[in-house]
């Protein structure tokens, strides 16, 4: 009986994007098109951390390098009167 060899799945093609058509972002304050990475930090309580023990969470948000206004859109599922 012949041995069977197991068939490697064919590499994807890279998908090229023309950023040229993509929207930029702009800061809804100011305008201003670069952004940073900042933080909100979380405490969560141990009776709802499932590890039992109270945690604290870096959630990653990116903030306007000029003024540090966040975009409502960019918060997700965080409320925004959080950020005041």
């Amino acid at each position: 009986m012949s041995q069977l060899n197991p068939r490697k799945p064919l590499p994807k093609a890279p998908v090229k994007l023309d950023l040229a058509q993509a929207e930029t972002l702009k800061c809804d304050e100011c305008e201003n098109v670069l952004f940073i990475q900042s933080f909100m930090m979380k405490r969560v309580s141990a009776l709802m951390s499932p590890s039992g023990k109270e945690e604290l969470l870096q959630i990653p948000i990116m903030s306007c390098g000029n003024c540090g206004a966040v975009n409502a859109d960019m918060l997700g599922d965080l409320n925004p009167d959080e950020l005041k």
